[in-house]
C-alpha cells in the first residue's frame, strides 16, 4: 500500500539538499574488474590500508566502496569505488599526488610491486560525473548511521542525443527526487556523465534495507500521481533510451 510522507519532512528534506547546489560535488565512479576471485583479498588490503586513507587525506569523501550484490553485465568480477570531491581538479588530479604521498606509498608497497604475470586486476573503467542541482552532496545512508545492512542499486539511463539527456537532468531537477523520497527511495548520489563510455548518460545510486524494500519503492514510485503527470510532459518523452542496473553492498570499509 502507498504510505506518504509527511510533506513537510519530505521538502525539508529536499530544500535542504537543493540549497546547497552551488556545491555540487564531482564524483568519480571506479570499477575494477578482477582477474579471479582469489584477486579481490589482495585488493582490498590495498584500498582499505592504502588508496582510501591518501584519498581522504586529498579531501575525497565520503568514499564508498561496493562489492556486487549480483553478477555484472558480462559475468565479470568486479570491485567499485564512489570518489566525491569539491571540484574537477580534487578528483582528476588525485592519483598523481599519490607520488608525493609517503605514507600511501608505504602502505602501497606490496599491491604497487605485483608482478605483471601475475596481476590482480584486468581492467580499470572510470566515470566522471557533475552532481545535479537537486542532490549536490553525496548523502551517507541512515542504515550506516545506524550500523545495519544495505543494498545499493546503480543505475545508469543512456540518452539517444545530448540534448534528451540535458533533458533527462532536467526531469530529475524539476521533481522527480520529491518524489522519490516520498515512495522511500533514498538517492545516495546523482551525477550527468563529463567523461565516460556511455554518453550521453546519467548515473545515480539508491540505498534500501534489503531488496524488498527496494522492490516496494519502485511500486511506490511507478504508482505514484505526481509521477505519472511528471513523465507525461511531451518534451520529457523518449528522454531515456537504455538502462543499465546492477546491485551493490557495501565492503566492511566503505564509508557508505
Amino acid at each position: 500500500m502507498f504510505r506518504r510522507i509527511a510533506l513537510p519532512l519530505l521538502f525539508g528534506i529536499f530544500l535542504q539538499m537543493t540549497a546547497t547546489a552551488q556545491d555540487k560535488q564531482v564524483l568519480e565512479l571506479r570499477t575494477y574488474t578482477l582477474v579471479d576471485g582469489a584477486a579481490e583479498e589482495k585488493l582490498d588490503g590495498y584500498l582499505e590500508k592504502a588508496l582510501l586513507p591518501a584519498l581522504a587525506r586529498q579531501g575525497i569523501g565520503p568514499i564508498g566502496a561496493f562489492d556486487q550484490a549480483s553478477e555484472a553485465e558480462d559475468g565479470s568480477i568486479q570491485v567499485m569505488l564512489l570518489l566525491p570531491g569539491p571540484d574537477v581538479e580534487t578528483v582528476t588530479r588525485a592519483t598523481a599526488k599519490l607520488a608525493d604521498d609517503e605514507e600511501f606509498s608505504r602502505a602501497a608497497a606490496d599491491y604497487l610491486s605485483t608482478p605483471a604475470k601475475q596481476p590482480v586486476v584486468k581492467r580499470i573503467q572510470s566515470e566522471l560525473l557533475l552532481s545535479f542541482d537537486c542532490w549536490p552532496q553525496v548523502a551517507v545512508p541512515q542504515q550506516k548511521k545506524d550500523g545495519k545492512d544495505r543494498l545499493f542499486e546503480l543505475r545508469v539511463y543512456e540518452s539517444p542525443t545530448e540534448n534528451l539527456g540535458e533533458l533527462k537532468v532536467e526531469m530529475f531537477n524539476a521533481g522527480e527526487v520529491p518524489i522519490f523520497l516520498d515512495s522511500h527511495i533514498m538517492p545516495v548520489f546523482m551525477g550527468q556523465a563529463l567523461i565516460g563510455d556511455k554518453m550521453p548518460n546519467l548515473t545515480y545510486m539508491t540505498v534500501y534495507d534489503n531488496d524488498q524494500a527496494r522492490k516496494a519503492g519502485w511500486d511506490n514510485f511507478r504508482s505514484h500521481p505526481d509521477w505519472k503527470v511528471l513523465s507525461a510532459v511531451p518534451k520529457y518523452k523518449g528522454t531515456v533510451s537504455k538502462i543499465h542496473k546492477s546491485d551493490w553492498i557495501p565492503k566492511s570499509y566503505s564509508q557508505l
